[in-house]
């Protein structure tokens, strides 16, 4: 249903899944399980993976130990990265030339964090004109003080799949699927 033209297949988008993003994650090591079998399962079913990584001066510095992906998660020979600055991760990188070179028309999208890169990419992808499915238990958020606010991850997760889910634009669409679900859509049964 997208509104791309000739770009029918799919992608797997793994989003800011790095050891400084997700050290304090609500759910982490269960998240980045999710994570991994639904990147397992989209490679065995030959749907590429394009890996995505955060950075700003002062944190999260490129090379540094903190921007490294988690090491359960690695991208495999040829897989694309990308590097970005923004939350979403197609403002000012090559994200878009990629998913075209890919013929990509549906994304799939897992990652951190659930109400900043997550949100702001899910958006993004579907003003572009792509289909969107979310990974319902493949993302999470840090959890804990910011300022006078404490952020619990459970509910900005929930909320995040609510927004993605029967979510539609003209000619697009977006949903959730669980990483159980998608793995055995990803094998055929």
């Amino acid at each position: 249903m997208t509104t791309l033209t000739g770009r029918t297949g799919r992608a797997l988008v793994v989003i800011d899944v790095q050891n400084d993003v997700v050290a304090q994650a609500w759910e982490r090591d269960r998240t980045v399980a999710a994570i991994a079998a639904t990147v397992d399962a989209a490679r065995a079913a030959g749907v590429p993976v394009v890996w995505v990584q955060h950075s700003e001066d002062g944190a999260l510095e490129i090379g540094s130990d903190g921007w490294q992906i988690v090491p359960e998660l690695q991208p495999a020979d040829g897989e694309p990265t990308i590097r970005k600055r923004y939350r979403s991760s197609f403002e000012d990188t090559e994200l878009e030339d990629v998913l075209a070179r890919l013929g990509a028309g549906e994304l799939l999208l897992c990652g951190a964090e659930s109400n900043h890169c997550v949100r702001h990419t899910w958006h993004a992808a579907l003003e572009r004109g792509y289909d969107v499915l979310l990974v319902s238990d493949a993302h999470t958020c840090w959890e804990g003080d910011w300022g006078d606010l404490h952020v619990e991850g459970e509910p900005i997760v929930d909320e995040q799949n609510r927004n993605a889910t029967d979510y539609r634009l003209p000619g697009r669409r977006s949903d959730v699927v669980s990483s159980t679900a998608l793995v055995a859509d990803l094998a055929g049964g």
